[in-house]
């Protein structure tokens, strides 16, 4: 998927279309988290469509949640959300630097050869 050390940089386009690939990758990744959250706050909260969509919304975000919780099952599926929501928080970041920090460190190389 990337380059190695002994090649040469990619062009400019290829580059392009390597950061719009990890992007959607990306806003793939945070759909499917979001969506998880959602169904997960509509069923085990009893919470609306629209309170369900705020609630994930904010945890998958990295704040805090907007609704009290009163359940024991509500309280098990937004502890576990949030974990979730932190480790996917991290990852989809890490997945947006990847193709740039490649890069740095890449022409780095190339300029010690």
């Amino acid at each position: 998927m990337y380059e190695q050390r002994k090649e040469p940089l990619i062009t400019r386009r290829a580059f392009v279309i390597r950061v719009l690939c990890h992007l959607l990758l990306s806003l793939t990744l945070i759909s499917i988290g979001l969506g998880l959250g959602v169904l997960g706050y509509r069923n085990f909260c009893g919470l609306d469509w629209l309170d369900s969509l705020l609630n994930a919304s904010v945890i998958l975000g990295g704040m805090g949640p907007v609704d009290p919780l009163v359940t024991p099952a509500a309280k098990l599926f937004a502890s576990f959300y949030a974990l979730f929501s932190g480790l996917a928080f991290v990852g989809i970041a890490s997945l947006i630097i990847a193709p740039f920090a490649h890069r740095l460190v890449h022409r780095l190389h190339l300029d010690e050869e």
